[in-house]
């Protein structure tokens, strides 16, 4: 028996459908002439897809190349030339890039299509499937050209990420925890309770994606456009995306926000908004998630210059979301000075996330 999350959209109400069965699910909706969108690795793993997909297929590189202006332009051609129509849906199976470059084409195409995402990975399953954004990279510049545009429907089949390996579980880990740090000291106390398991390959998966699910599902319903309140899921990840650039990207998504996380709590600490016990207590459920997958060398001044490009700073000043405790998150607009540069060098310099206040 499959379950259902609905979600109110500016452009339309859609359903997220979990189920363990995802062909069935596939076999329903897909029509003739409508086209598949397929990760090419999801497409070797799982060949019945391009069995109902036939000759209506593109296989696509998950790389960052591929969701790049010049990325899509082919895919714009095959689909264009190849007969495809305004009354015809398209179907992506993958992750982000995979999702990036669906919706964005979907978005454009006849002034807009339907498309349905089967989101693989644990990123995409917990967080990125719903809440509409979409975006791709223009040339150098990452996540320039994009909008809102959600599928007409998505489904979660949890089959597809039990085999991931264990960077993809923590990675999918850390996207949960932002988001029960963000809600409350409860949520907080069930990623606790929950998370070990299933970093030790057990647990109960479904528990924590349906609550990271409902959690974002709440606030996009208020603000959809990230104009307002949404900012606070920025949270860990302003410190995150520095350090994802400044390592090259060798740190998984979702492990370089939990150190991110940790990073906004201490930064929180010396501003006075929290006590070092809460700041240490936060500190442990980061550590479930980034625990065997320590920060290769970071190169300070290319941290510093990536974090003064944030997308959230204004002007000259970051726009860092900090705490004033789990469920307590707000917006502060700081000068990167010289005591905030001071810290950031430290806690990598000193591995202050692997070590209590």
């Amino acid at each position: 028996m499959s379950e259902e999350l609905k979600i109110k959209s500016v452009f339309r109400e859609y359903t997220v459908e979990f189920t363990s069965d995802y062909l069935s699910a596939l076999k329903g909706l897909a029509t003739e002439g409508d086209f598949f969108i397929v990760d090419r690795v999801i497409a070797e793993l799982h060949p019945e897809i391009l069995e109902i997909a036939g000759e209506q297929v593109w296989l696509l590189d998950s790389m960052e190349s591929a969701k790049s202006y010049e990325g899509v332009i082919p895919l714009f051609e095959r689909l264009i030339e190849g007969g495809f129509r305004k009354n015809h849906r398209l179907f992506a199976f993958g992750g982000g890039i995979t999702q990036d470059v669906t919706a964005y084409i979907a978005s454009l195409l006849y002034r807009g299509i339907d498309w349905f995402f089967f989101p693989t990975n644990m990123l995409t399953q917990c967080d990125s499937c719903i809440g509409s954004k979409t975006s791709i990279n223009f040339r150098q510049y990452k996540n320039m050209l994009g909008g809102f545009y959600p599928p007409a429907g998505i489904v979660i089949d949890t089959g597809f990420v039990k085999s991931l390996g264990d960077r993809e579980i923590a990675s999918g880990l850390g996207e949960m925890l932002h988001y029960m740090m963000v809600q409350s000291e409860e949520d907080l106390a069930l990623f606790m309770a929950e998370a070990p398991a299933l970093r030790a390959g057990e647990g109960r998966l479904e528990v924590l994606m349906h609550r990271s699910l409902a959690i974002k599902k709440a606030m996009i319903e208020i603000d959809e456009f990230d104009k307002g309140p949404r900012c606070v899921f920025n949270y860990g990840h302003s410190f995150g995306h520095a350090l994802e650039s400044a390592v090259g990207y060798a740190l998984p998504h979702g492990i370089a926000v939990a150190y991110g996380i940790d990073l906004a709590n201490l930064v929180s600490e010396s501003f006075g908004l929290i006590s070092m016990e809460d700041r240490n207590r936060y500190r442990k459920a980061c550590e479930i998630v980034f625990d065997g997958h320590p920060v290769p060398e970071v190169n300070i001044d290319k941290y510093l210059s990536a974090i003064r490009k944030d997308k959230k700073n204004v002007g000259t000043q970051l726009g860092l979301i900090l705490t004033r405790g789990a469920g307590d998150m707000f917006k502060r607009l700081s000068d990167l000075d010289g005591r905030l540069e001071t810290l950031i060098a430290k806690f990598f310099a000193d591995k202050l996330y692997m070590k209590d206040l």
